[in-house]
């Protein structure tokens, strides 16, 4: 059993952006889109049980230094930085630009999660070994209980992945689960959500 009661509970959706996901972004991760069917059971879920909804978004001035080692992407206000349709935030949802890798640097994150009560949360997103990991990092700092669904984050190849996890598991002492046991769990704690219908095979969403 995981440590999650959906009223202290976060769901942390992590620069599923325009620049990062879409085949024509300034830096398009590879696999990204294929997490979002997984990404959007998770995020149905999170709203049907109550839980709060987190977007953490890269939002970068344009001549921020980071662009001297990355290029150039999701520079303020164009379409890049943008979250993907598929995953659109609500009107009640919060959507926390950052400058730099982990979600709590230089940002109301922190605050806006002990306002709200909470003491878990659920990381999905990219990178895996970058922003994903940095806020977990971060996270586990500040006595947050962490759970990173392995299979709704991705990276630039596999390897780096399965690294970035063990040490979010290993090191950080994080939760590493894969989307159908969160969801199963999310079940538990809300049943009268229709896990069967969540966990059901649903077909890939493309640009």
């Amino acid at each position: 059993m995981l440590d999650m009661d959906p009223n202290k509970t976060a769901l942390v959706i992590v620069d599923m952006l325009n620049d990062f996901v879409r085949k024509d972004g300034a830096l398009v991760v590879p696999g990204a889109i294929d997490l979002i069917p997984r990404q959007k059971k998770l995020l149905e879920a999170a709203r049907e049980s109550g839980m709060m909804v987190v977007y953490l978004t890269d939002n970068h001035l344009p001549d921020d230094p980071e662009f001297d080692m990355w290029g150039a992407h999701a520079v303020v206000g164009t379409e890049g930085a943008e979250v993907i349709d598929e995953l659109e935030p609500s009107s009640n949802e919060r959507v926390i630009p950052k400058r730099r890798y982990s979600g709590f640097f230089g940002t109301d994150l922190d605050l806006s999660l002990r306002e709200a009560g909470i003491e878990t949360i659920i990381l999905v997103g990219v990178l895996t070994n970058i922003c994903v990991m940095y806020t977990s990092a971060d996270a586990s700092a500040k006595d947050y209980n962490v759970i990173v669904v392995s299979d709704a984050t991705g990276t630039t190849s596999d390897e780096i992945h399965d690294f970035a996890l063990g040490q979010i598991r290993d090191v950080h002492g994080s939760e590493v689960v894969k989307t159908d046991e969160l969801l199963r769990e999310i079940d538990l704690e809300t049943p009268s959500i229709s896990i069967s219908r969540l966990t059901s095979d649903q077909p890939d969403v493309a640009s």
